[in-house]
């Protein structure tokens, strides 16, 4: 079954700027916007927690850590990368 979108010009001009949000955030983002934003943030955690291990600050401000903890940045690495495997295989098996 087939839903009929009414057109952005003729809502805009109607004045239902909701409406008009609505239809293009659809039209926009997509049904699966969910699955780019778990890729998006899986992917920046596995590589953010893998160069804190890779390249630490050359010279630690007073209070910081000298280098990143090195288990917990393993596990936030790993959890990265699976939440990026699992949107990547959402996305490519539709």
């Amino acid at each position: 079954m087939k839903f009929h979108r009414p057109s952005l010009h003729r809502m805009a001009t109607a004045g239902s700027t909701g409406m008009m949000w609505a239809v293009l955030g659809d039209n926009l983002l997509g049904d699966d916007l969910i699955v780019w934003l778990v890729l998006a943030l899986g992917a920046a955690l596995f590589l953010g927690n893998v160069l804190a291990l890779i390249k630490p600050p050359p010279r630690p401000k007073p209070g910081e850590l000298a280098t990143a903890p090195r288990g917990r940045s393993l596990l936030m690495a790993l959890v990265g990368f699976l939440a990026a495997v699992w949107a990547l295989g959402s996305l490519v098996a539709k």
